[in-house]
């Protein structure tokens, strides 16, 4: 089969992708085969893929205290998704790994924990949804992790994520 004569060749769109950064956390059940096999399965899903993945770390519980200590990271991942839907996905997700936001209380114990944590450059205020993460500038747990991947990342309306680490040191 040959080309019609003055056509050029079909080129397929490519879809853009956006840098998002997910916090990863768990400290119920086995931590880290419980992150790990959520990283799997947001690398997994056509709309998303995981670009980098930060050292897991042992932190002390915030705020709830009487719990056992976290492993935590950050992941950062490419995707086409929407900040909702990505959200969305986080949050099945969760659920398919056992967590049950429903039934513990705020910031108790769980078996996985994934926060959007960053969405490209965007700022978004919206009923469930908080972009930057609205904490991720007091939690050394999530900048430790962060800076690893990307220290001269700004957040949007904060500053680096060097600075604001040294900010809590």
């Amino acid at each position: 089969m040959t080309p019609m004569a003055g056509r050029k060749p079909f080129k397929l769109k490519k879809e853009s992708t956006t840098a998002a950064y997910i916090g990863l956390g768990a400290n119920l059940g086995d931590r880290e085969l419980t992150i790990r096999r959520a990283i799997e399965a947001i690398d997994d899903e056509a709309s998303h893929s995981a670009l980098l993945v930060s050292t897991l770390r042992e932190t002390d519980p915030v705020g709830f205290e009487d719990q056992p200590r976290f492993l935590n990271g950050v992941a950062k991942v490419a995707t086409t998704a929407g900040t909702r839907d990505l959200l969305d996905y986080l949050l099945d997700l969760e659920l398919r790994l056992g967590r049950d936001r429903a039934s513990g209380p705020p910031g108790g114990p769980r078996t996985i924990d994934l926060d959007l944590l960053l969405y490209g450059n965007e700022i978004i205020d919206e009923p469930g949804l908080r972009v930057p993460h609205p904490r991720l500038h007091e939690r050394k747990f999530v900048l430790e992790p962060l800076a690893e991947l990307a220290p001269s990342l700004e957040i949007p309306g904060r500053g680096s994520v060097s600075a604001l680490l040294a900010e809590l040191e």
